[in-house]
């Protein structure tokens, strides 16, 4: 088992390396900090869980919509309509 880059988007971001038979997670970018130090059995599943993060980061906040630009839509996102 050898040392391996986690690649996402075309960017490095991670690596793996082996540690009692599995892959121990080292982040490189701060996008995967959260990942740092965790177990995989593979590649695939490290892979896997960095792009979930990802998804995530771009979903946004819950309940997060498109910001009122104009002062009509303003009073109606505020109840004042």
């Amino acid at each position: 088992m050898n040392r391996q880059t986690i690649e996402f988007a075309g960017e490095a971001v991670g690596a793996l390396m082996p540690d009692n038979g599995q892959l121990r997670f080292v982040a490189v970018k701060y996008s995967v900090w959260s990942l740092d130090g965790r177990i995989y059995a593979t590649a695939e599943e490290a892979l896997r869980a960095v792009a979930a993060l990802h998804v995530l980061r771009q979903r946004g906040p819950v309940g997060a919509g498109p910001v009122p630009t104009g002062r009509d839509e303003a009073m109606l996102a505020a109840g004042s309509a």
